[in-house]
């Protein structure tokens, strides 16, 4: 028992190390930082978006160094093939016999980190080539299964402004992705520090912090975390508040057209776990929860017409809600 609590406090003690590693190269951004890491230690991916320039793809680079992991940039374009991603047959010949086969060539899918950098500018038929990975963690081509190594995270970026010649990402698909995280521009002290730090002779450099095995085995402590049993029904309550048949909600009424399913209860939790055990605890508390719904949810209430109209998002949507469904008296604040 002493061993396993040494153990994790060590594992605790790098988390802490890798997060100061990635602020040695980004300036501010601390809570888009802690949530990529949250859906790292909680096995999932996710769907980063912000205006060009705001070092989304620099953030995952450095979040790679700083991991012993293999790593894969791919660069969606509209010609882009699913067999670009996932890989393809290839005709070889065996000298020694003369004989010919196919052997299969593994794509850039076949890494532990892989950076999908402006996903939805890729026709949905190649998009859909993600699926499988991000939720059965393989790929099947010609009839066979390849598992692929874990841990296996992708994390994709979308540019909110330019809509030409770009193809939003399907509900399915959006679903697949644990977090939607969206990343503002920066104070102003934070921009002089970027402007200093990136325009002189000084490269920073990013030490490695942990290892494929030791990441698997945060990824299980954070299941381990404790959430009370009043929490799990407040979950339940605000995912289920969010769906215009069963909500007593009448903006939710008004303004959703369908509601968050079963799946996000299941992340929030699960990601509310990992920012607990990120933070240094072993049990979720009602800050981890509400911090957690917006990135859960964002992509998981859709809108309607009519909110769209008035520029509504689904983020007014969990504020609202978090504000007026009902918490259980004996729930942890």
């Amino acid at each position: 028992m002493e061993n396993l609590q040494q153990t994790v406090e060590s594992l605790l003690e790098k988390l802490s190390g890798l997060k100061k590693e990635i602020q040695k190269v980004i300036v501010g951004q601390d809570s888009v930082i802690e949530e990529i890491l949250v859906s790292l230690l909680a096995g999932g991916h996710c769907l980063l978006e912000g205006v060009p320039g705001l070092a989304k793809t620099l953030m995952v680079r450095t979040l790679s160094r700083s991991l012993d992991l293999s790593f894969r940039r791919i660069q969606f374009t509209p010609d882009l093939m699913p067999t670009d991603l996932i890989g393809t047959e290839i005709l070889e010949e065996d000298h020694a016999t003369g004989k010919r086969f196919f052997k299969f060539n593994k794509g850039p899918l076949f890494a532990h980190i892989i950076l999908a950098d402006e996903i939805n500018r890729t026709p949905p038929k190649t998009q859909s080539a993600l699926l499988e990975a991000m939720q059965e963690f393989e790929i099947t081509y010609g009839g066979q299964t390849y598992a692929l190594e874990r841990p296996f995270f992708i994390l994709a970026t979308q540019n909110p402004i330019e809509q030409a010649g770009t193809y939003p990402l399907p509900e399915a698909q959006l679903d697949r992705f644990l977090l939607y995280i969206k990343i503002g521009y920066p104070t102003e002290a934070e921009e002089i520090a970027v402007l200093a730090n990136t325009t002189g002779n000084k490269f920073t450099s990013v030490q490695t912090i942990l290892d494929g095995n030791e990441i698997k085995t945060i990824q299980k402590l954070v299941r381990d975390v404790s959430i009370n049993d009043d929490l799990i029904t407040f979950v339940s309550r605000l995912i289920r508040a969010t769906r215009p048949d069963t909500s007593s909600s009448s903006f939710v009424k008004e303004w959703v057209r369908w509601g968050a399913g079963p799946r996000a209860g299941q992340s929030l939790i699960l990601t509310s776990k990992a920012r607990a055990l990120l933070r240094g605890r072993y049990s979720v508390l009602m800050e981890d929860i509400h911090a957690m719904a917006y990135p859960v949810l964002r992509h998981r209430i859709l809108m309607n017409f009519k909110a769209e109209a008035e520029n509504l998002s689904s983020d007014a949507v969990t504020r609202e809600l978090i504000k007026s469904v009902h918490r259980p008296e004996t729930v942890i604040r």
